[in-house]
């Protein structure tokens, strides 16, 4: 692979590898971090992007007492971490590297400043409102400087669809990893608090290198800068505090300001209220609210160069999706996929949570809605039939098979009958295997946990043991079914659950104390995902008492060497939809193990706004 980069001159993007790159994403600094270790030891890890050679070498450098030395004695061309054991950890000390092309030394990257008896974590204080919880978070540039902000959605009093009850208004905050709060949005009385009511998307959506806010709002969201959208005296809330009359609204908010940019009607409305079928997609009727009121939603590269947006209501019964553009300051409507009734196939498919890949190699996505898949033109790809579950997973789960799959679990009630499991081809919908038959199943995943096993493993609820992607029992069961994290030195994945992460077939290998988890029994994180350091994952845990985050990032040095996996375009927008429904942990779109071929090289342009001009934004 060549080591110089081709700019291209007429919209001054950030440099790139590839004449031929089509989607635009966003621009990273290096992602330069360093742990506290005790002992004199200071683990430091940075980011390789996916625009970079993978052989680019790098000299790493501290600087401490003002005086800067060099760690490394020869160029370090293998992992992008290291272990220094010569730091004073009672004073300062600033980490930064400097990438060597053509055997010259380029400019300094932006440094980490480790400050003195640092504990081994980056905290984030929170100013949480009184009687709220810190829930989820999504990342984003929200500034352009090349390293994410965290939104979060502080949670009151919830309620799911099938309960009665009033509940609190659901709060957004952004914060910078320092801890400094950038705004509050308050999305008011009229929308309400639960897992299956407020997805919120956060992405660059018009290539502009800052990230922007997606969410359904409704009369009296109040944005950051204190305007209200709709009616701020309408209550539209009935005497079980479910919401079924009143306008529905779709906005589009800064997300450096928290300022509401543009606000159009919900697509689809809630009416008919009893036209969104029964459980399972049996039919029947629900004017509880329990089924209109399930939204999903998720980011895709539905014309292969910028994003959209995708809005999505009810899945047990009839199905809709809206993709939406937000582009040169204006938001329109790109497509709306409706199944409308119950005796369209693509009805009572959906699941709690969904996933978005490039199933057909065209370098346009897909939505994978569970048991059927929406191509990116609007028109229903395939459905298999398999209806409704819980969990979802989507990767290139068997590499000895071309393309990706997809794995998910069933729910099998109200006289239906099928496989409570199963894994099927997500370009065509073939089903390769199934498994629990007519056993209803709510947990379940398949990812690359064993090593001596060639490619993925499933597991579920009630499976009694690990499977190959062939079905064949190979192993005993995991300690949970749960989330996912690449945090030791080799190559296959971690259990994550609740505060701790465990290694098949070793135990225990992390806990986070003082920290705990979210959504009740699920025990899913704030967030996983690959924010900064090398291609491992963090872990944003809450603390016990909802003041403080905490991310966590590994200690374990390793020679494994990826670009980072949030220039996988399938691996970054898994982390915009982390947040939605039934938390999933994000997946890549090439097989990760120890048996993996070379990452494929994505075909992306880096977007950096400081080198945008305004000409070309306008072109877009």
């Amino acid at each position: 692979m060549k080591t110089s980069k081709k700019i291209i001159p007429c919209i001054l993007l950030f440099s790139c590898l590839k004449i031929s790159a089509q989607r635009q994403m966003e621009y990273l600094d290096r992602g330069m971090y360093a742990v506290n270790e005790g002992n004199g030891k200071v683990f430091v890890n940075w980011r390789l992007s996916g625009t970079e050679p993978a052989g680019l070498a790098f000299n790493l450098y501290r600087t401490a007492d003002g005086k800067t030395i060099k760690l490394n004695q020869q160029p370090l061309m293998k992992g992008t971490n290291f272990v220094d054991s010569t730091a004073d950890s009672t004073q300062s000390n600033t980490y930064f590297v400097k990438a060597i092309i053509n055997g010259k030394e380029q400019a300094a990257d932006k440094g980490f400043i480790l400050k003195p008896h640092s504990p081994p974590y980056l905290s984030i204080h929170l100013q949480t409102p009184a009687g709220y919880t810190p829930n989820d978070v999504s990342v984003g540039d929200l500034d352009g400087d090349g390293e994410y902000e965290i939104i979060l959605h502080q949670t009151g009093r919830g309620r799911d669809n099938s309960q009665a009850g009033f509940t609190d208004p659901p709060i957004f905050q952004a914060y910078k990893l320092d801890g400094t709060l950038l705004w509050t949005i308050n999305l008011g009385k009229n929308i309400r608090e639960g897992a299956h009511y407020t997805q919120f998307m956060v992405y660059d959506l018009d290539g502009d290198g800052k990230a922007e806010i997606a969410m359904k709002t409704a009369d009296g969201t109040i944005d950051a800068k204190g305007k209200v959208i709709g009616d701020s005296t309408k209550d539209y809330r009935n005497k079980d505090g479910k919401i079924l009359d009143g306008p529905e609204y779709f906005t589009i908010f800064n997300g450096l300001t928290g300022e509401a940019m543009a606000t159009t009607n919900y697509i689809p409305s809630r009416y008919p209220t009893d036209g969104w079928g029964g459980h399972g997609g049996n039919g029947g009727t629900d004017n509880s609210g329990n089924r209109v009121d399930r939204f999903l939603a998720c980011i895709a590269y539905l014309d292969g160069k910028l994003p959209s947006v995708i809005m999505c209501r009810g899945y047990y019964g009839r199905t809709v999706l809206a993709a939406w553009d937000w582009r040169g300051g204006k938001l329109t409507s790109r497509w709306v996929f409706d199944t409308k009734d119950g005796e369209n196939p693509y009805s009572g498919q959906g699941y709690h949570n969904l996933s978005v890949a490039d199933v057909d190699g065209d370098g346009k996505d897909e939505i994978i809605y569970g048991s059927m898949v929406v191509d990116d033109n609007g028109k229903g790809l395939f459905t298999t039939g398999l209806r409704h579950g819980d969990a979802l997973h989507v990767s290139d789960l068997d590499p000895s098979r071309p393309g990706l799959e997809v794995f998910g679990i069933h729910e099998i009630e109200n006289n239906t009958k099928g496989p409570g499991a199963a894994l099927y081809n997500a370009k065509t919908g073939e089903i390769y295997w199934k498994g629990s038959i007519d056993i209803d199943v709510g947990r379940g995943v398949a990812e690359n946990i064993d090593p001596d096993n060639p490619g993925a493993e499933m597991w579920w609820s009630g499976s009694d043991g690990l499977y190959n992607m062939k079905g064949e029992k190979i192993g005993p069961n995991p300690p949970s079914t749960n989330f996912l994290i690449w945090w030791d030195g080799d190559l296959t994945r971690e259990l994550l659950d609740g505060n701790h992460i465990d290694k098949y077939k070793t135990g225990r290998i992390f806990t986070a104390e003082g920290c705990t988890s979210n959504n009740g029994t699920k025990s899913t994180p704030v967030l996983s995902a690959d924010i900064f350091g090398d291609w491992r994952e963090e872990l944003i845990l809450r603390t016990t008492d909802n003041k403080e985050l905490r991310i966590f990032s590994t200690t374990i040095p390793t020679d494994h060497r990826m670009y980072t996996l949030m220039h996988d375009p399938q691996y970054r927008l898994s982390v915009a939809w982390q947040n939605v429904g039934y938390n999933q942990p994000p997946h890549t779109s090439f097989y990760v193990g120890e048996d993996m071929k070379k990452p494929p090289d994505p075909n992306i342009i880096i977007i950096n706004p400081k080198k945008i001009t305004t000409a070309a934004l306008e072109n877009k």
